[in-house]
């Protein structure tokens, strides 16, 4: 506990089963959809719009999550048409079927940067690595024989799990009301996780619909990217943590993204900021010699990374050395095997 605060609840330990749902306030509905991945799951909310559905976030474009789609239609949510989509953020976890719903009459809500990222991404398929790629690889200090696997293999592509998407979307900005099944919800944007992030506050109860901007039990993925090498998504979270926690207080019920919906949020907004200084902090003292991205999960992950788990970890390490480098906190240089190492100043 901190200051006082409670910590986190839980009013349901069972998420929904595949293809069922629970009805976690008046109209809105909990679904859960399995990913193909170590986060096996992403959570989906349906909201009662009378004549139809208003639907947050849609699982991977696969047979599978259509098929589970056409069970759900059909069963819990009463043959109902889906009219409207409200996707909370870029990531193929929670865009992946958005077209496939707007081919279906749905409108697609979503923040222009949002969608830009997932259009542009979706189109861009490369059958093998680009040079680019190749290069933040090496510049973040990937494992030799890691690197060597994934330079000659065709890499993961959004339009492996994100369906087509059309022109045409409706934008949604900070600071906007929005009604959805029968409530006024304020539009709050988060970054870091992902550019323009979408969370809803409802001015009617106690409902917060997060995304992946606030979860549970884990922190969610701050990573640079080789599109974008010299950003600082870890600043960028900070930022919206401090703000969209003078939003919280301890009715809020939270569904986020992934795990399950929980109560105590002041206390989570404290920790998931606390627990990102805590690491910059530890990852600064790690760097009494140079090393690499690729050398510093220790200090941030506390456990052996290999696996599926690399490269998000790998991004995650450059997201907090870059956030240290631009805020002078270590050095960069360039080694002689192309990586940029890091090291404490003084």
């Amino acid at each position: 506990m901190m200051d006082g605060q409670v910590g986190l609840r839980y009013p349901w330990d069972v998420p929904p089963e595949e293809g069922e749902a629970i009805e976690v306030a008046e109209g809105v509905f909990w679904l859960r959809f399995p990913l193909p991945m170590a986060l096996d799951h992403v959570n989906i909310y349906a909201l009662d719009e009378g004549d139809g559905w208003t639907v947050i976030d849609t699982g991977f474009d696969s047979r599978r999550s259509r098929a589970i789609w056409e069970k759900v239609l059909a069963g819990p949510l009463g043959g109902k048409p889906v009219t409207r989509l409200i996707v909370t953020h870029h990531h193929p976890d929670h865009v992946g079927l958005a077209g496939w719903f707007q081919e279906r009459g749905a409108e697609l809500w979503m923040t222009r940067t949002a969608w830009l990222m997932a259009r542009m991404l979706q189109l861009d398929t490369q059958d093998m690595p680009t040079p680019e790629m190749l290069d933040f690889w090496r510049k973040a200090g990937m494992r030799p024989d890691i690197y060597e696997q994934r330079a000659n293999q065709r890499p993961f592509n959004f339009s492996d799990v994100v369906h087509p998407l059309p022109l045409g979307f409706r934008r949604m900005h900070q600071g906007e009301v929005i009604r959805i099944g029968g409530r006024d919800w304020d539009m709050h944007v988060g970054h870091g996780h992902a550019p323009a992030h979408a969370t809803f506050w409802s001015r009617d109860d106690n409902l917060v619909i997060a995304g992946d901007q606030i979860l549970s039990t884990i922190s969610s993925n701050i990573g640079v990217h080789a599109t974008e090498p010299e950003a600082d998504p870890v600043g960028e979270w900070l930022e919206s943590c401090e703000r969209l926690a003078t939003l919280a207080h301890e009715g809020h019920l939270v569904l986020g993204g992934h795990k399950l919906p929980f109560t105590g949020l002041p206390f989570r907004m404290r920790q998931l900021i606390d627990n990102h200084h805590h690491a910059l902090d530890r990852l600064e003292a790690y760097l009494d010699t140079p090393k690499s991205a690729a050398e510093c999960f220790a200090p941030l992950f506390k456990r052996e990374i290999d696996g599926d788990v690399y490269g998000m970890a790998m991004v995650e390490s450059v997201a907090h050395l870059v956030h240290l480098h631009q805020h002078g906190r270590v050095t960069r240089s360039l080694r002689e095997d192309g990586a940029y190492v890091y090291q404490q100043i003084g």
